[in-house]
């Protein structure tokens, strides 16, 4: 049994000693916190992380309360902060700025780095670092104030497999840094983001974010959130490999979706159930990776603005994109601009609005690049698709259409357009019925 003391010993060692509750699990009150939103919390709570990092892992518990920082916290590896909630709460309704609110659940309230957006960020994952179950709040920052104060990024991910998850950011000016990182999940959280909601860059392995969502619950007040809807990103993606996006939403940005090309590259991955309502653009994609991004399920709503439109394919694309199953809709002046040297295709998709301000718009523009557009249906009696000559191939077919076919084409032999049927307005408002395509004797029955 001299070896299971020996095990037990080197146990013991590893643990350093400091594990207070005898479980890795470490209260941030025992290290001297005071949950009272005026005293600074930062350097009571980086030594609970640092001594759960010596221990090489464990959980870090922040009860109830407000917690003022004056400076920022990193997580060590291996160690999860952890506040009050299980689920991303949601204080909707919040739209002064008093300082006692939110005024339940774990609050974390930064104020250093006032106008540093690029300082560091208020908090830091590592690998296998988690936060979890707090609200971030911004006491400073002004519901109705424009321009916002630009603070760094809320949360920031680095190394393998970092997450954050169950929280709600409620008012940052730049929220999640996903950057620089292998697998990171960013899973239920919810806020409103005034710049930007989630970067996503330097990814070579698979990252997850899941059931994010954007809402002007904080203020929605003229200045600020006219700011908002003309500078405010909700989504961009840099350069990853296999991202898988699911049940994501935002409301209320200049662009919902921007898909960019960095140093490193662009974007391929897997977007199912995402949305964006009331953004100027809802999807811009600037470039895409050879082996495609694939939108499944989404509705895209783009109401005002200078130029309101769904989606945007600037002329630096050259990748693949691909709408499967979704809806456009919102008094918007196109459906989609598609440009560059790329291909993009509509698949049983839904276009409601388009030409909804006093201009003949076409739903689908195209002017650059290859199109697929199959089995769609264009609900509205105006013009439905325009292919310009710069576009390499085009492919429309079986869609339904109203009133009458307006599709313009000047690709010319580039183009095969067939089976699209039309629903003839003037014989539905007459009442009549179609003719019999086959007359049938009464007594074959």
């Amino acid at each position: 049994m001299i070896w299971w003391a020996a095990m037990v010993a080197g146990a013991s060692l590893l643990a350093g000693g400091t594990d207070r509750n005898g479980n890795s699990t470490w209260n941030v009150m025992d290290f001297g916190a005071m949950p009272d939103g005026t005293s600074d919390n930062t350097a009571a709570f980086q030594k609970a992380l640092d001594a759960a990092g010596a221990a090489n892992g464990g959980v870090v518990t922040v009860p109830t309360g407000r917690f003022r920082f004056d400076g920022s916290l990193t997580v060590p590896k291996e160690v999860a902060l952890r506040g009050v909630y299980s689920y991303a709460p949601a204080h909707a309704g919040i739209r002064d700025n008093s300082p006692e609110k939110p005024v339940y659940g774990t609050v974390l309230m930064p104020y250093a780095n006032a106008g540093v957006p690029d300082g560091p960020p208020f908090i830091l994952l590592q690998s296998n670092s988690v936060l979890q179950g707090v609200c971030i709040f911004y006491p400073d920052q002004k519901p109705d104030a424009a321009p916002p104060t630009a603070y760094p990024y809320a949360v920031a991910l680095r190394g393998n497999n970092p997450a954050i998850m169950d929280c709600e950011l409620l008012n940052p000016f730049n929220a999640i840094d996903a950057s620089r990182n292998q697998r990171a999940l960013i899973r239920n959280i919810h806020g409103q983001p005034l710049h930007v909601g989630v970067f996503i860059d330097l990814i070579y392995d698979i990252g997850r974010l899941e059931n994010v969502h954007w809402n002007p619950w904080w203020s929605m007040q003229k200045d600020l959130f006219e700011w908002q809807k003309s500078n405010g990103i909700a989504f961009i993606f840099g350069k990853t490999d296999w991202h898988y996006v699911l049940n994501t939403f935002c409301f209320g940005y200049n662009v919902g979706y921007k898909f960019i090309d960095t140093k490193a590259g662009a974007t391929n991955g897997n977007f199912l159930g995402i949305g964006a309502d009331d953004c100027r653009t809802s999807v811009v994609i600037e470039q895409s990776a050879p082996m495609g991004i694939l939108i499944t399920n989404g509705e895209f709503v783009s109401i005002d603005g200078p130029d309101p439109t769904m989606v945007r394919v600037a002329d630096t694309n050259t990748g693949t994109v691909r709408f499967v199953n979704c809806a456009f809709w919102g008094p918007a002046n196109r459906n989609a601009v598609i440009g560059g040297n790329g291909t993009i295709g509509f698949s049983d998709c839904t276009f409601v609005n388009w030409a909804c301000h006093n201009k003949p718009f076409y739903s689908i523009e195209a002017t650059g690049g290859s199109i697929l557009v199959r089995g769609c249906e264009f609900k509205e009696n105006k013009p439905q698709i325009s292919i310009g000559p710069g576009v390499k191939r085009a492919v429309v077919t079986d869609n339904l259409l109203v009133g009458e076919k307006r599709i313009a084409n000047k690709a010319k032999g580039r183009a095969i357009i067939d089976n699209n049927v039309v629903l003839d307005l003037s014989v539905k408002a007459a009442g009549e019925k179609p003719a019999r395509t086959r007359k049938t004797p009464r007594n074959s029955f």
